[in-house]
């Protein structure tokens, strides 16, 4: 392909068939050439024989001597329409230019390769297409009104020698340019111009042909946008010898000029503004010179928004071509004269405020009798604005009943005073609202406390729901006029303004309730003055001194000031020191005792100790506290917490106070043995499956204690990381009686504990997996029996932390895979053996017989 690649010029496949008197335009091109991008040509014309230069886009002297006038004169000129393509343009072809064109290109190529040149014949036909008007008028004007129909008629016909077809289009100009409306092509087919296509489609707009070469433009149901002038389009088209359409001519002529008085649709009055209860009048005016017989059909819209749609919009009344009117109660729509419709709205409401327009259609009689509608049209939107009458009154507001304690009664009354202009249709409802007093100036929001529904459904807010549920606040509706508010015990948050808002609702014609005005009243404040409340809490410790498994007995004396028949609650309170690890947090919750005097077991988790703690009541405001047989463990620092409670509203106890007795320390001067605890294995470092073994070793200094005296609690535990930044996880323990617990393991490998001293513990972890590796680590509770036969329990102890370290036996794991792969491989190759052998002796045993080579000794090359 690269060797054929040459430069190509091309011209179109002649011949050219061309009428006389119109302008030529031959293209010619060039391709698959080097050198610049932008080429040269050079057209030549033959009658018969030889060529005569025409013209140059290079050599302004390449022109011959009988074309330089027509070339200086513009008639025949070179256009390029690229860098490789220029067309030669002949204005006003006559007879003797029918004959051959040849366009050439200079070479800019390396190498002599292609086509440099191409001729084209081209045909001058005469002038055979004749295009009129109707009647042989060129135009004709037409005064239409919307909705009418029209016709126009236009002419064509060719004498043309050529085989010609003829290409009608009817064009309209309502502007500067002309726009397409119905073609009937060359090929027979109809081709509606854009934005046509929804009329073509319904029939509106047709083209028939006729008698005598006429075709005839129909349009139906003309709009404003069908006014303007129309003129006729022939063109006329030929077969060229590749097959495809050419146009050789185009004729147009002016067939009529057509204006259309459009119907218009409008309110006579503008914006208004009437007063509930009044009457509303509006009138649609429609605008139109049809002179002919005509009925109107006119409906009255009405929407919220300006840019409602018809869909949107809500339908008034209406009254058709027939003038019938469609039934209503309080809206009525009359004829006033031929063009003139009126809307009248008696009584009108709030409800009624919005926009009206109203839609009018024009309906014209047809031949058979039946009425068409020609044309529709919607008015602007006319805003009417009703003004509600305003009822005329004040609001008072009052306190009847002024508490001066805390939980006496309050009642307030809200009255409207002074009503005027009130009627049957209005009702009033109120909303109560509390506003809390700040000595600064800080800005409080109003609290909504309750509020009434036209209907006078209570809805109560936030701060009053769950008091209005249990009774504690009633509001209520004395008279007419008169509504209440009562806190049947009020406390200390209550303290603050409180102010009503009256509201009145008048009912509208659907029966629904539209609220017209809110009247707020001047607030009021409820408040005494108050003491604070003071609480004075002593504890003492009755026994100064004991010890180890004795009683402990400290008592709690409670005084107040300012409270109004208090009663106590007690709560029991231990702070640890920070060395004991069975409380991080500090402080534990024993005991506590109610206002009530009901006991409860708060934080005291000795199972064998449930009833070691008493708390009693003594006296009114005395409490005593015992906790038997004390540990050394229970050492710490006790204190009672006491709530003053004084007695509310309904039955109930409202918190006063708190207060906070002195510490009571409980401290053993004990001189016992010290316990340490470590943990050791002769092997961190085991494989999978293997056994580790793991041991927790206490050792004892000081007093020395017999075996049968001391019990120890062991509990292991496991950190499955390297950094001990994880949670730790429970594997065993051993208590002191001997009893193993074990928590629920997911793995294949299981654990063991045992005692195989008096001071030494045993964790064993069998059959050991990975997830078995990390921390681990024993914690160990000792109990130590003192003189008296009393167990007592001393501090938890914590070991130091041990790596376990698991890994993966290679040889092991891959020693029997090995084993059995060997094996197989050695069966198979003898197997393989013994076929082969079987085979070679039984199955394809041949047997050949050699001929007799004869020995001969070879001869010398000089007896050669």
């Amino acid at each position: 392909l690269a060797f054929c690649r040459g430069r190509i010029v091309r011209v179109p496949k002649g011949p050219l068939i061309r009428v006389v008197g119109t302008e030529v335009a031959i293209p010619c091109s060039v391709s698959d050439y080097d050198g610049p991008s932008e080429q040269n040509f050079d057209w030549e014309f033959s009658r018969e024989s030889d060529f005569v230069r025409i013209v140059s886009t290079w050599d302004s002297a390449f022109t011959s001597e009988e074309y330089q006038k027509r070339v200086g004169r513009g008639d025949i000129r070179l256009r390029r329409s690229s860098n490789d393509a220029v067309e030669l343009v002949i204005r006003n072809i006559q007879p003797a230019d029918q004959g051959r064109y040849k366009c050439s290109t200079p070479s800019t190529d390396a190498t002599v390769q292609g086509n440099y040149d191409a001729e084209v014949q081209v045909k001058v036909i005469s002038d055979g297409l004749s295009v009129s008007g109707s009647k042989g008028r060129s135009s004709m004007p037409l005064r239409l009104s919307e909705g009418d129909s029209f016709r126009l008629r236009c002419s064509a016909i060719t004498t043309s020698p050529e085989h010609a077809h003829l290409h009608v289009t009817w064009q309209i100009k309502s502007g500067s340019a002309w726009q397409d409306i119905l073609s009937l092509t060359h090929e027979g087919k109809f081709q509606p111009g854009a934005g046509y296509e929804e009329q073509y489609r319904n029939g509106d707009i047709r083209l028939d042909t006729g008698a005598n070469d006429t075709y005839r433009l129909s349009v139906s149901q003309a709009s404003s946008a069908d006014g303007g002038a129309y003129r006729c389009l022939v063109s006329e088209w030929v077969r060229g010898a590749d097959g495809s359409w050419q146009r050789i001519q185009e004729k147009s002529v002016e067939i009529a000029s057509v204006s259309i008085q459009r119907t218009d649709v409008v309110i006579s009055t503008s914006n208004v503004s009437v007063t509930e209860r009044d009457s509303l009048d509006l009138t649609c005016n429609i605008t139109t010179d049809r002179s002919g017989i005509f009925q109107a059909e006119v409906m009255w819209y009405f929407s919220a928004s300006p840019d409602d749609t018809l869909s949107d919009a809500q339908l008034l009344l209406s009254m058709d071509h027939d003038s019938v009117v469609s039934d209503s109660t309080l809206i009525s729509l009359s004829h006033v004269d031929r063009n003139s419709y009126r809307l009248l709205v008696r009584d009108v409401d709030v409800e009624d405020s919005g926009y009206y327009f109203c839609e009018a259609a024009i309906w014209v009689p047809l031949h058979n009798g039946s009425w068409h509608k020609v044309v529709e049209r919607t008015s602007a939107p006319v805003s009417v604005v009703v003004t509600a009458l305003e009822p005329d009154y004040d609001v008072f507001l009052n306190v009847s009943k002024t508490p001066k304690f805390s939980d006496d009664p309050t009642e307030l009354n809200c009255r409207i005073t002074n009503a005027q202009d009130t009627e049957a249709n209005l009702r009033f409802t109120v909303s109560w609202y509390y506003r809390q007093r700040l000595r600064s100036d800080d800005v409080v929001t109003d609290e909504l406390l309750a509020m009434m529904d036209a209907d006078w459904t209570l809805q109560t807010g936030d701060r009053s729901r769950e008091r209005v549920q249990n009774g504690e606040i009633i509001f209520s509706k004395k008279s007419v006029d008169t509504f209440s508010l009562r806190i049947q015990w009020t406390s200390e948050s209550d303290r603050g303004d409180y102010f009503c808002v009256i509201s009145a609702w008048s009912r509208h014609r659907n029966n629904s309730w539209v609220k017209n005005k809110d009247v707020t009243s001047a607030p009021v404040s409820i408040f005494w003055a108050t003491q604070d409340y003071t609480l004075t809490v002593e504890a003492v410790k009755l026994k100064p001194f004991f010890v180890a498994g004795h009683t402990f007995e400290m008592t709690c004396k409670v005084s107040s000031k300012n409270i109004k028949t208090p009663r106590y609650s007690v709560l029991i309170t231990a702070e640890k020191p920070l060395s004991d690890q069975s409380n991080p947090n500090g402080t534990t919750r024993i005991i506590s005792l109610n206002q009530d005097s009901v006991v409860r077991l708060e934080d005291w988790t000795d199972q064998t100790r449930v009833d070691g703690v008493v708390l009693e009541k003594v006296q009114e405001n005395e409490f005593r506290y015992r906790m038997y047989q004390t540990q050394i463990s229970d050492a710490g620092l006790y204190r009672c917490v006491v709530t003053a409670w004084s007695p509310g509203g309904g039955g109930m106890w409202r918190e006063a106070v708190n207060g906070l007795s002195n510490p009571i320390q409980i401290d053993f001067q004990t001189s016992g043995p010290v316990f340490n605890v470590s943990v050791h294995s002769d092997s961190p470092t085991i494989y999978q499956g293997e056994v580790a073994d793991l041991l927790c070793i206490i050792t004892m200094e000081g007093m020395a204690l017999e075996p049968d005296d001391m019990s120890f609690d062991v509990t292991w535990f496991a950190v499955r990381s390297f950094a001990l930044d994880r949670e730790p996880i429970l594997l065993a323990s051993l208590d002191r009686r001997g009893i193993v617990t074990q928590s629920r393991r997911n793995g294949s490998s299981d654990i063991s504990l045992e005692r195989i001293s008096p001071l030494e513990f045993r964790l064993r972890v069998h059959g050991c997996e990975d997830h078995d590796f990390g921390n681990h680590y024993c914690v160990v509770i000792p109990w130590v029996r003192s003189a008296t036969g009393v167990w007592q329990r001393e501090p938890d102890i914590r070991a130091k932390p041990i790596f376990l370290s698991v890994k993966m036996d290679v040889l092991n794991a891959f020693k029997y895979p090995l084993l059995i792969g060997i094996g197989l491989a050695t069966v198979i190759g003898l197997l393989s053996c013994l076929i082969g052998y079987c085979s070679s002796h039984w199955c394809c045993k041949k047997e050949v017989q050699e001929t007799r080579r004869e020995r001969r000794r070879l001869m010398s090359m000089e007896m050669d």
